[in-house]
């Protein structure tokens, strides 16, 4: 590979003009095909062993067109002032909805009991993931058909339709992100030149992977959120392995080497970093499939295609941009070959003081940061997940408004009745009398209504109406005790099908966890020849994780420092995030791994002295990673401002994962552990070395070496690590 590498970086960075003309033809015919092609992301909920499917097919064979499984939405009439809401004017409403494409139906208003307020149900003849409300379209059909409501009415929208129509990304705070990023990366390169290259590459690999993940979303349903999330991941990857390679680029440079040489070197040797940093996180990304839900699967698939995108272009573009640029990347006065400003006395970098430090009493170190991340973590045992409550939404959009409406006029559990279907043929009658009248005695059921029996006679539908929210902690415990209670019963309904998705995704978490971790851990011990390292740095990200999940409990679920994220009550910890942040976290926290252990092991087989090797190795990483992190950081959080709940909680968890993973996991545990551990760091059974595949993630790495130089034999490895044979 590294000969590979090595002609691919001379190649690209010689014939720099060839290079951008294959990106922008790609870029071009990529966006035309996903145009002609590509689908709409969308969100299915239909989950295969979640209980109130069972519910769902059954209103679905049984009302057809319906509305009765979820293809609806409701209209809230409300006068602010407090006067009477006028039949004329529901009427006149309810005329104009029903002129709407796939509006079957409109049912009578429900009335508040002081009439001020009416409620619409508007049933749909297809489902809410239909191509045709997608993207939303039907939500947009239906503000068109309200709009212009009676003077004075305020009229807002909530229900089936557009409580899973994805927020519209503001992109403010990614933009600003990515400014404060851009400024980062002038100030640690020295030149704005230098600076934007790593954005624009990033920037490049995002255009593509766009393209690809809309025609994904042709084949597949995607989650309306997936594309944010990849836009996330891919931006903050991509801005890191580019910004690994201008900087080994500039070292090079800096030494003497020619632009084409040195573009040729970086690629042969952070190139390959980059190669297997992306490798792990596709591996981790990967995991997510094992979740057991198709639609939660589109975002590992998704985040990958950015992933696979962006590292190709900062294998490509960089090298091909740094030989079009040339000296040009570097400070005016050294391209001059004039003396800084201001001569300093030459000190050793201060991540190899750092380093030094911690090496030199690494015991109490290393538990001062388990106590930290710990403590972070704590409030992780209190997590618990909910899908997607409308409740925590922007105060001004209009499901909020919608929501805060019936909960002041009907109760809260209004915004999210549990749908109960009685199978006639089963128990007749009589049954659906029983279930009703045990739903009416059921402790946090409030109101119970009518049965409405199908067309074909088989089943009978009742809404029970809970005394609480979706989102409350007591709906789990309603929703089993009426489960196990009604014969002859399914109950079923967005908050049971929501409930049932929570459930599952709680229980697999721990499977997606083992495979990721287990094939991180093969991939490592690959790599770097040890046995322990691999599981010390599982053991030291599963700490990064665990602090991060426990900081967005005490956020978000808490409401710790809330108003700080804009929000203004407490919510559930999304059900998506505990797996999909864990996947990608995991992945992420492996490339900065990568880069670090890549440089620890380099001066381990030259030297053989552990504690110094650590140190070296911190010293030469610590700038980049830091850096690499910073960046990642600040736009991780841009994207914590979006109105999105689910993109907000993984920003923020996202952030803080990476902050802790670049400072007390990079700067004080691994020096600690490793130099706790010292030779046996690098212990590897003999049968597991026979066993495991050869991988270099970073060969050749000082300026000064030639590409593909040898690594210290295996004679030398064998004698560090004391398994000869």
């Amino acid at each position: 590979m590294t000969r590979l590498l090595h002609g691919l970086g001379r190649a690209t960075a010689a014939h720099p003009r060839r290079t951008l003309t294959a990106w922008v033809l790609l870029a071009v015919v990529a966006t035309l095909t996903a145009g002609a092609l590509g689908g709409t992301p969308q969100d299915d909920f239909d989950v295969e062993g979640a209980r109130a499917l069972t519910g769902v097919e059954s209103l679905r064979e049984h009302f057809p067109g319906s509305g009765a499984a979820g293809s609806s939405a409701q209209v809230v009439v409300h006068d602010p002032a407090g006067g009477e809401v006028s039949d004329a004017d529901v009427a006149d409403l309810t005329a104009r909805i029903g002129e709407v494409d796939h509006v079957s139906s409109v049912s009578p208003p429900r009335w508040s009991d002081d009439r001020d307020t009416a409620l619409l149900r508007v049933v749909l003849d297809v489902p809410v993931t239909d191509p045709d409300l997608a993207g939303g379209r039907g939500v947009e059909a239906l503000e068109e058909a309200v709009d212009g409501a009676a003077g004075g009415l305020q009229v807002e929208l909530g229900g089936e339709l557009p409580n899973t129509s994805a927020e519209e990304v503001q992109g403010t705070g990614e933009i600003a992100g990515v400014a404060v990023a851009l400024v980062l990366m002038v100030v640690v390169l020295g030149t704005v030149v230098a600076a934007g290259l790593p954005l624009l590459v990033a920037l490049a690999g995002l255009g593509v992977s766009a393209a690809g993940i809309t025609l994904l979303a042709a084949v597949t349903d995607v989650s309306s959120t997936a594309p944010t999330v990849a836009v996330m991941v891919g931006l903050g990857v991509g801005i890191d392995y580019a910004l690994l390679l201008v900087t080994r680029h500039l070292e090079f440079v800096r030494a003497g080497v020619p632009v084409v040489e040195a573009a040729g070197r970086t690629t042969a040797t952070a190139g390959r970093s980059v190669v297997f940093a992306a490798a792990i996180v596709l591996v981790s990304l990967m995991g997510l499939p094992l979740a057991g839900i198709p639609m939660y699967s589109t975002f590992g698939f998704a985040t990958g295609i950015a992933v696979v995108a962006v590292a190709a272009a900062a294998l490509t573009l960089v090298p091909a941009l740094c030989g079009l640029l040339g000296r040009r990347l570097l400070p005016r006065r050294e391209r001059r070959g004039l003396p800084p400003r201001r001569r300093r006395p030459v000190r050793e970098p201060w991540s190899a003081r750092w380093a030094a430090a911690v090496a030199r009493r690494p015991a109490p170190w290393a538990l001062a940061g388990v106590v930290v991340m710990g403590a972070l973590a704590l409030p992780a045992l209190d997590m618990r997940t909910f899908p997607r409550d409308v409740s925590n939404n922007p105060a001004d959009s209009t499901t909020r408004q919608a929501y805060d409406i019936v909960t002041a006029e009907f109760g809260e559990g209004a915004n999210g009745p549990l749908t109960v279907v009685v199978d006639r043929a089963e128990v007749g009658n009589a049954g659906v009398a029983a279930a009703a009248a045990q739903l009416r005695g059921t402790d946090g059921v409030v109101a119970v209504s009518e049965p409405v029996v199908s067309p074909d006679g088989a089943v009978a539908v009742l809404e029970a109406q809970p005394a609480f929210g979706p989102a409350d902690e007591r709906t789990p415990g309603l929703l089993e005790r009426l489960r196990a209670d009604l014969d002859g019963a399914e109950v079923t309904g967005s908050t049971a099908m929501f409930t049932d998705i929570a459930e599952m995704l709680s229980g697999r978490l721990w499977l997606v966890v083992g495979f990721v971790v287990a094939v991180s851990v093969l991939l490592l011990a690959a790599m770097f020849r040890s046995a322990v390292v691999p599981l010390k740095a599982a053991a030291l990200n599963l700490l990064s994780v665990g602090a991060a999940y426990g900081v967005v409990t005490a956020v978000f679920q808490w409401g710790w420092g809330s108003g700080l994220m804009g929000l203004d009550a407490a919510m559930p910890v999304s059900s998506w995030l505990p797996i999909l942040m864990f996947a990608i976290l995991f992945g992420l926290s492996m490339d900065y791994e990568v880069f670090l252990l890549s440089r620890i092991r380099e001066h381990w087989l030259r030297s053989g002295d552990a504690r110094a090797s650590v140190v070296r190795g911190v010293a030469g990483t610590g700038r980049v990673i830091s850096t690499a992190a910073a960046v990642m950081v600040v736009v991780f959080l841009g994207f914590a401002t979006e109105s999105d709940l689910v993109v907000r909680q993984i920003g923020l968890g996202m952030a803080v994962a990476v902050f802790l993973d670049a400072t007390v996991v990079r700067m004080v545990l691994v020096p600690a552990t490793m130099s706790l551990l010292g030779r046996r760091s690098w212990w590897l059974p003999g049968w597991l070395d026979r066993l495991l595949p050869r991988i270099e993630a970073e060969v050749a790495e000082d300026a000064g070496d030639a590409v593909g130089s040898p690594a210290p034999g295996r004679d030398r490895e064998e004698e560090l690590q004391g398994v000869r044979g």
